[in-house]
């Protein structure tokens, strides 16, 4: 049996990890002197209310080689294949520590992919991965088939508010203020592994537009899913929904979901975006 195994950024809720049988390792967030295990202890809603309420940023723990170990060696032993799907190697050491885990279980049947993304586009490549496995594809096949891939992964969003960016350092306060008077809201990708800004607009529907640009200059391969996102504003991503998928060839999934602590604490709420793999 070929187990896929990925941690907690790719913000897919238990019934999608039930539905794909998949493993999901939790993160570990820090509100100040108070620990939550991702998606256990600390749900999407309470997390958002905690942000909105927070002076400081909550930071978030890497997974460490034991906490890998822990799901990954019952499957070992019982014979079967894993293929663990990390988030980006340029955004935590949950990678670096599942490559020691690797190395401490002294199996060659625990493969490792560094997918570059997080939260949705994450998720985008468990989905195929998932994919190729009820297709009967080998463990190396698969892998194959993510490292091909994982380089045309597109994952960009609408971000509501500059005050996380402020907060975490990423713009100044003045910057902040002037743009939010002016109505600005940043658009973010992931480029290369790591979280980049890629743009600005005033207003929603201009943010929105320019995401349909964008998508128009580098478009989904429909033979693959895209996969929506949204920090605690599913209204917004209907919006984003409903101008762009008209503009497209019909996609052979659309999935959707809340994006969780790590990418929400940075954004904040009222942002969304999608993730598709480029033709």
């Amino acid at each position: 049996m070929i187990q896929i195994v990925t941690d907690s950024t790719c913000d897919l809720d238990k019934d999608a990890a039930a539905r794909l049988g998949i493993h999901i390792i939790p993160l570990t967030l820090h509100f100040g002197d108070s620990a939550y295990v991702d998606g256990v202890t600390l749900d999407r809603e309470t997390f958002y209310d905690m942000l909105s309420r927070a002076d400081k940023l909550p930071t978030t723990s890497q997974l460490n080689p034991m906490d890998i170990l822990d799901v990954v060696s019952p499957m070992l032993e019982q014979g079967d294949e894993v293929i663990g799907i990390f988030l980006s190697s340029k955004l935590s050491g949950t990678f670096q520590s599942a490559t020691i885990a690797a190395a401490m279980s002294e199996s060659d049947r625990f493969h490792l992919v560094d997918s570059k993304n997080v939260t949705f586009g994450l998720a985008l490549l468990v989905q195929v991965a998932c994919r190729c496995r009820g297709e009967g594809q080998s463990a190396a096949q698969i892998i194959d088939t993510l490292e091909n891939l994982k380089g045309r992964v597109r994952l960009v969003a609408m971000v509501d508010t500059l005050k996380y960016l402020q907060m975490g350092g990423r713009i100044s306060a003045a910057s902040a203020v002037m743009g939010s008077l002016l109505g600005i809201n940043p658009l973010v990708g992931v480029i290369d592994g790591a979280v980049e800004a890629i743009g600005k607009a005033r207003g929603h529907k201009a943010a929105f537009r320019h995401i349909l640009t964008l998508c128009g200059q580098d478009a989904p391969d429909p033979d693959y899913p895209i996969f929506f996102g949204h920090t605690h504003a599913p209204e917004a991503m209907e919006e984003l929904k409903n101008l762009l998928l008209p503009t497209l060839d019909q996609p052979a999934e659309i999935y959707s979901a809340e994006i969780g602590s790590v990418i929400g604490t940075h954004v904040g709420p009222g942002a969304a975006g999608l993730a598709y793999i480029a033709g």
